[in-house]
């Protein structure tokens, strides 16, 4: 039977195995690494994608950190976890977009070669990340927002690489500024997910008596 099923003699998995500490662990290190070599790119290249990106990679380290905290904490924890990092990826999401708007009014366009060499590297390290969690990416709030994270970095990396070529073909930064405002929306949309199953989680404690 799917572990997305949601009968109640079916508990939903919360993390608390060794398996995906560990598998936590070398997403840390994954993360951490890529996002000071983004966050140097970025800034040098004059790259808002990039420095989107970087910040996501900033943002997964302190959210899957929080995630390794509450794994052997009560339920009502791992939601409030979850919450929290639901909000934190809406102050993300909502930060790009206004500095994705911001730049729109500032000329220059961003290096090409440097965002294109850096998102590859980023997209390697981010699908290694979705490989190493893809057990996992059915569980609780808290153990599905690891998951959602390496997903939208993935998906924002091949994006990033989609625009170097975009500001290649045109001389301009605005492929660079809308790959930015689409990572801003991804950031957003998976706020939106993570804090509606914590949600539920909690009112289902309450209801439970717990």
């Amino acid at each position: 039977m799917s572990a997305t099923c949601h009968h109640h003699h079916e508990p939903v998995f919360a993390g608390d195995n060794l398996a995906f500490r560990r598998a936590l662990w070398a997403v840390i290190a994954i993360n951490g690494v890529m996002f000071v070599i983004e966050v140097i790119a970025g800034l040098s290249a004059g790259s808002m994608a990039l420095q989107a990106d970087a910040l996501d990679f900033l943002g997964d380290c302190a959210t899957y950190g929080l995630s390794l905290f509450v794994l052997t904490k009560p339920p009502s924890w791992r939601a409030n976890a979850a919450l929290f990092k639901g909000a934190t990826l809406a102050v993300l999401g909502l930060w790009v977009l206004s500095a994705t708007i911001w730049r729109v009014f500032v000329t220059g366009v961003p290096e090409a070669m440097v965002m294109g060499s850096v998102g590859l590297l980023a997209l390697a390290a981010n699908v290694t990340s979705v490989l190493i969690l893809l057990g996992f990416r059915n569980g609780d709030a808290n153990v599905r927002s690891v998951w959602l994270c390496s997903r939208n970095d993935a998906i924002g990396n091949i994006a990033v690489v989609a625009a170097a070529s975009g500001v290649v073909a045109t001389g301009t930064a605005w492929p660079d500024l809308a790959v930015a405002a689409i990572m801003a929306g991804l950031f957003l949309t998976s706020s939106v997910k993570i804090t509606r199953q914590a949600l539920g989680e909690r009112g289902a404690m309450v209801a439970a008596g717990e």
